[in-house]
C-alpha cells in the first residue's frame, strides 16, 4: 500500500476523491454506521440542530436513511428509534434543548449546500 504524504493536503484530497464509497465492504461500512450511531447515543449534548448547522445532517437523518435503507422493513419512526436508542418523542424531552436563532441561521445555511 502506498502512503501518501501529509504535507500535501491537496494530493491527499485529488487521492481521496478517487476512493468511493462503493470500495468499502458492506460489514465494514454496517460496523462504521454502528460505531457512529452509538457515539451519537452518548453525545446528547451534541444538539441535531448543531449537526445540522455544522454537516446538513442529523440523527433524524440517519434514521430517515436507514428506513430509505430498509427497503420498507423499518419506518421511518422505527430507523430514528435504532439511532436514537429510544423512541425520538422521549429523546427529545430528555435531551433536546431549544434552537437559538443563531443556531437556526447556521442550520438554514448548511441546508442550502446539500446535494437535492
Amino acid at each position: 500500500m502506498r502512503l501518501i504524504s501529509l504535507r500535501n493536503p491537496s494530493r491527499r484530497r485529488e487521492r481521496l476523491k478517487r476512493r468511493p464509497m462503493t470500495e468499502i465492504d458492506d460489514t465494514t461500512a454496517a460496523a462504521a454506521f454502528r460505531k457512529l450511531v452509538a457515539h451519537l447515543q452518548h453525545r446528547t449534548d451534541a444538539q441535531n440542530v448543531d449537526l445540522m448547522g455544522l454537516a446538513g445532517f442529523c440523527r433524524n437523518c440517519l434514521g430517515d436513511w436507514l428506513s430509505e435503507a430498509s427497503n420498507g422493513a423499518l419506518s421511518s419512526a422505527e430507523g430514528r428509534e435504532y439511532v436514537y436508542g429510544m423512541p425520538y418523542a422521549e429523546w427529545k424531552a430528555r435531551h433536546q434543548q431549544p434552537a437559538t436563532p443563531d443556531q437556526l441561521q447556521r442550520m438554514e445555511e448548511s441546508l442550502k449546500r446539500n446535494p437535492t
